[in-house]
């Protein structure tokens, strides 16, 4: 069992997977940051300094045994944002390589090489054997 769990680990389209995962979560964070150190700010200034993040709606107030119960939806606003730029990301990346790939199909096959002198000389003298 062991080896058959290695041969299937070792198959490249499972590490290209992994690799595809781990970059993947590392352009989850960036666009995070992205989003809530870069593009939230000004939006939150030219609204009169609002930081969305805070943004709440407080169910029940905290009590002294129990914390308060809030439904954040700033921080939904800015997850919101992280999406749509990360689905736009992959739009571009997906269009550019659809692209590639459909310049590729209409590449023309390269056109056979001419036969040397040889050839051509072997060619008419088996034509006019048969003649």
């Amino acid at each position: 069992m062991l080896q058959e769990f290695k041969k299937f680990a070792m198959r490249g389209n499972v590490i290209d997977m992994a690799v595809g995962i781990i970059i993947g979560g590392a352009f989850g964070k960036i666009v995070s940051s992205l989003v809530t150190d870069v593009i939230m700010p000004p939006i939150g200034l030219l609204l009169g300094g609002i930081d969305f993040s805070s943004f709440s709606i407080t169910l029940k107030e905290a009590t002294e045994t129990a914390a308060a119960v809030t439904i954040n939806y700033g921080v939904f606003l800015n997850t919101i944002i992280n999406f749509l730029i990360i689905a736009w990301a992959i739009f571009v990346v997906i269009k550019g390589m659809n692209s590639l790939k459909k310049k590729e199909e209409e590449k023309p096959a390269p056109a056979s090489p001419k036969p040397s002198d040889e050839v051509l000389l072997l060619q008419e003298i088996r034509d006019l054997l048969k003649k």
